[in-house]
């Protein structure tokens, strides 16, 4: 791992699902697995840590609180074209949060992976 590797954390429900959805839907490829507590997988510069319930970032917080999958922060994936990556995907069963919005910067949607996590697709607007 070298400074130019990005690594983001992604609670999860169950990490082999994760890493399944992740390498069979959008390209990661695995690297460590230490299920059921982690893993991780890459795709280019991006580390995805995928940390369950067993793992140290899953444990209770000194108030209480129990980390979880979700919310809407998210890692953020450029695709070519995006209606085609929505039909593929579609067709695998992949569930979205989102339709496809258009802004000024491009068009995007929003996935969710098999604990919630969002994802976003991104197609840069002229791509």
């Amino acid at each position: 791992m070298t400074d130019q590797t990005v690594s983001v954390r992604y609670l999860v429900d169950d990490v082999q699902a994760g890493v399944d959805f992740y390498t069979t839907h959008l390209g990661f490829s695995p690297h460590t697995a230490l299920p059921p507590a982690f893993a991780d997988v890459r795709r280019g510069n991006l580390r995805l840590l995928l940390s369950g319930p067993a793992s140290s970032a899953g444990r209770a917080m000194p108030d209480g609180r129990t980390p979880h999958p979700g919310g809407w922060n998210r890692i953020h994936l450029l695709v070519e074209d995006i209606d085609a990556e929505v039909a593929r995907l579609r067709a695998g069963g992949v569930v979205f949060r989102s339709d496809i919005v258009t802004g000024p910067g491009g068009r995007q949607i929003v996935l969710d992976d098999p604990a919630g996590n969002p994802v976003e697709l991104f197609q840069p607007a002229g791509g």
